[in-house]
């Protein structure tokens, strides 16, 4: 049965940076039911169950974006301008553990998953443009997204490329497959890790009625997706216009490009592509939903554009 929740609000909690746009909630240690979140200023701070009391843990030097807890117990940092790092928070201690790939520097590290064993799977939107120019990749439909590998003996690899927008990452319950949210197709793609498949992909969820940021499998077993903003058809119809079109958009002054529309939506889909749960929630005080974990009937979302997060408690 698909569940819908449209009137009901989720509680607001400042943070004292802009752009938290990702959320992770801790689930064991002395800060169990906290919850983690990097800002635009290169801040990770952690914020009680309770909206409380708030710390700065850590600062990147960069642009967090996607937040994993490593089976190291280090945080998994994907950050936009200098690649996959972990993060002691306990010291704040920052490594670099991937910034080029191929002999290229990353230019839009994204999102991650963790598999049991230590591999992770992470997102490059973008091999042309970085996240202060989001919105040209976008327009642009440059599809040079990518998911990569790193595996637990550091060698990284490509595993697909040629993705518009690679965003939001997630494993199955059992690992048979990692899927990786298309931002640009409105998809969720799909590729076999296990079984006769193993090595193909396919699309786990096709037309989503809006443009999916981050994903993550919730303590409820179910992939969570935030929807960044509705389908708007003007840009459909621009990524499909001529080249030379499509660089000019974003030339022309920033009042007067394709701006997305005030939203605030998450949804939840089971390993078979089948939706669960559709929130879409009022966005008077916070909207674009870029982040999203369901822990224990609460739904954390995080927002590129807000300065603080927002739980919606079931």
């Amino acid at each position: 049965m698909t569940t819908s929740s449209t009137s009901a609000r989720p509680e607001i909690h400042p943070l004292p940076g802009h752009g938290a746009e990702d959320v992770l909630v801790l689930t064991d240690g002395p800060h169990e039911g906290s919850v983690l979140s990097g800002t635009e200023d290169g801040a990770i701070f952690r914020l009680s169950h309770d909206g409380r009391r708030i710390d700065r843990v850590a600062h990147t030097g960069g642009r967090p974006l996607g937040l994993e807890l490593h089976p190291d117990g280090r945080l998994l940092v994907c950050d936009a301008r200098r690649g996959l790092l972990r993060v002691d928070l306990a010291t704040g201690d920052v490594e670099q553990v991937v910034h080029e790939v191929g002999g290229r520097e990353m230019v839009f590290c994204n999102n991650a998953a963790i598999a049991s064993d230590g591999t992770v799977w992470f997102s490059d939107s973008s091999t042309r443009f970085s996240i202060e120019q989001w919105k040209d990749d976008f327009v642009q439909d440059t599809r040079t997204g990518r998911l990569l590998r790193l595996d637990p003996s550091g060698e990284v690899s490509v595993v697909l490329d040629g993705l518009a927008f690679a965003n939001g990452v997630a494993l199955a319950a059992d690992e048979s497959f990692v899927v990786v949210a298309e931002t640009g197709g409105r998809t969720l793609v799909r590729h076999w890790i296990t079984g006769e498949r193993a090595g193909t992909r396919d699309l786990l969820v096709d037309d989503l009625p809006g443009y999916p940021d981050n994903i993550a499998r919730g303590s409820d077993g179910l992939i969570w997706v935030a929807i960044a903003s509705p389908r708007d058809p003007v840009v459909e119809r621009l990524q499909q216009g001529p080249p030379w079109l499509r660089r000019q958009v974003t030339r022309i002054p920033q009042p007067l490009q394709p701006k997305p529309a005030r939203t605030c939506r998450v949804q939840a889909y089971d390993d078979t592509g089948r939706l669960v749960h559709d929130h879409d929630l009022p966005a008077e005080g916070f909207h674009m939903a870029t982040g999203v974990r369901e822990h224990d009937g609460a739904v954390w979302i995080g927002s590129l554009l807000e300065p603080a997060v927002a739980v919606l408690r079931r």
